[in-house]
This record gives C-alpha cells, sequence and structure tokens, in this order.
C-alpha cells in the first residue's frame, strides 16, 4: 500500500467522495502495478483459500511438539450443545480462530493475515458473519480491502512482525484489521473504521510474543481467540460513537515506541514470557533432545 497514515487515507477518501475501500483498492492497483480485475480476483481468492483452509480443519491433527490439536472441535461441541456463554456468534468466531490457528501449527493451508501467528483472526470474524448475515461475497471482499489498507499502515508507521514488536505487532494488527473490516460490514464511517481498528490495537499494547520452544503453538493459537473476540468489541463500540482519546495514528506510532523498548527476551525469542517457565523450558530441552535424534 502506498499510504503511511490513516489519516491520509481518510483524506482522501473525503476529497474524492469514495467509500475507503474504493480508495484503498484504487491505491493497490497503483502500488501493485495490477490491473483492478486482477487485484479484485486476488482478494477473492485470498477468501476463497480462507474458506477452504477452515472447512479442511482436522481435530485429530496434533502439532510435531504435540502442544497443540483438538481445541477447535472441542469449541465446538460447546457450540453445538448451546453451552457457550459469549452467545453462538461468538462462539464459533472463537471455534473458527482456534482452527485456523491450529491449522496452521499442524503445518497446513493457511492465509497469514498479517502473519501466519495471527492467521485465525480476520477469517473467524468474517467468516462467521458471511454465515450467519449472509451479505453477497463482494461486501465482504470490500471489507478486506479496508482491513489490508490498516495492516499496510501499521506495517509501514511500526511492524507487523513478532521479532521486531512483540505480539501486539502480529494478534495486535489482526485484531485492528478485524475491527476495521467489521466495521466496514456494518456501514460505519470512516471514523468509525479507523477508530475500531484504534481501540482493537490498544487494548493489545505491550502484548509480548514468547512462544514456548520458539514454535507458532502456544501461546500464540490462544491468543488469535483474544484478538477475534477484541476486534468484535472494538468494532461494536467504534459503531456505537465510541472513539479512541488518541488518534489512529498515535496508537500505531505508541505500538512502535513500545516494541522498540522491549528486551529481546518478549520478541519471539523463546527466552521470556511463557516461555521461560518452568514447563516452557521443558518443552523447549525435550524438542531440542528430539532434534538431536538421528
Amino acid at each position: 500500500m502506498g499510504f503511511s497514515a490513516l489519516e491520509e487515507m481518510g483524506r482522501r477518501a473525503a476529497e474524492r467522495n469514495q467509500p475507503l475501500w474504493q480508495v484503498i483498492f484504487e491505491d493497490d492497483c497503483v502500488y501493485s502495478q495490477m490491473e483492478p480485475q486482477a487485484s479484485w480476483k486476488q482478494m477473492q481468492d485470498m477468501y476463497r483459500a480462507m474458506k477452504e483452509a477452515d472447512a479442511s480443519y482436522q481435530e485429530e491433527l496434533v502439532s510435531a511438539s504435540g502442544l497443540v490439536g483438538g481445541d477447535g472441535g472441542r469449541m465446538a461441541r460447546r457450540v453445538a450443545q448451546g453451552r457457550c456463554l459469549c452467545g453462538p456468534f461468538l462462539g464459533r468466531v472463537m471455534e473458527r480462530a482456534l482452527k485456523m490457528a491450529e491449522n496452521n501449527a499442524c503445518m497446513k493451508r493457511i492465509v497469514a493475515a498479517p502473519t501466519a501467528g495471527s492467521c485465525g483472526v480476520l477469517p473467524a470474524i468474517l467468516l462467521t458473519y458471511e454465515e450467519t448475515f449472509h451479505p453477497e461475497e463482494h461486501k465482504i471482499l470490500e471489507a478486506l480491502y479496508v482491513a489490508a489498507g490498516v495492516g499496510g499502515v501499521v506495517a509501514s508507521r511500526s511492524s507487523i512482525s513478532g521479532a521486531r514488536g512483540g505480539c501486539q505487532a502480529e494478534v495486535g494488527t489482526s485484531s485492528a484489521m478485524a475491527a476495521a473490516a467489521v466495521a466496514c460490514l456494518e456501514g460505519g464511517s470512516t471514523e468509525a473504521i479507523f477508530h475500531g481498528a484504534a481501540m482493537a490495537l490498544k487494548n493489545l499494547l505491550g502484548l509480548v510474543c514468547d512462544p514456548v520452544a520458539g514454535l507458532v503453538e502456544v501461546p500464540c493459537v490462544k491468543r488469535n481467540v483474544v484478538g477475534a473476540v477484541n476486534a468484535l468489541s472494538a468494532a461494536d463500540m467504534a459503531l456505537a460513537g465510541i472513539r479512541s482519546a488518541i488518534p489512529p495514528d498515535e496508537v500505531i506510532d505508541a505500538m512502535r515506541d513500545v516494541g522498540d523498548r522491549m528486551c529481546a527476551e518478549l520478541r519471539e525469542t523463546g527466552k521470556g514470557g511463557l516461555a521461560d517457565t518452568p514447563t516452557g523450558r521443558a518443552v523447549r530441552e525435550r524438542m531440542e533432545k528430539r532434534s538431536l535424534q538421528p
């Protein structure tokens, strides 16, 4: 994307009297040097790949470490039994976020959104939204362009890498992208879209990246659930007229500053946080011994 600020993106939409998604779509065509039809087809293919990944979930699969597998199925049964305290919609979102992140841990095909470690947040929400409210596919694709625009600005102003900015840069960014997409689907204004993204990002500010044994499994899979639920709450607040006291672009800048201040142990090295608990160290040692076996 050619934008380096959400404010700049919103200003162009206002000047041209265009919806936000169209401004991002046109910018993507220029920036990527793609014909409009090709850009649209690419986004459509990505969304359909998300659907295929969701449908391909296998509860019996377990990751190589043995840490991840089956939780998506467990959540699905609770939802099906009508026992989910969060209700059926949010329950399905949680279920799908688990399934997609488990797919990644089990080496199945997923769509990085924006990263593999945060791949469950956006599809969990969009697929459940489509299943529940039945919008035409083009509306989902428009929302995906909005999500991509927000993610592009975060990548430009800050980072979407856990190794640079912690998990706030991965699940935090995906949560902001998802909040923006939902606000778009619900007919929110450009202001509501950006403030939904800002509140989602604020809520996860400072989230560290502490993968046990350096694997994108624990706590990554379950953080996708947190990112999805957070996105929906932020979008609902924004659609209700609630606004972030700190402007959206400043929130992104704050995330960059927080990431820069994080010690290396809390940025994907697997040396701090949950990875450095007694159990986390034991898992790392077990995996290291396994790797040394002929």
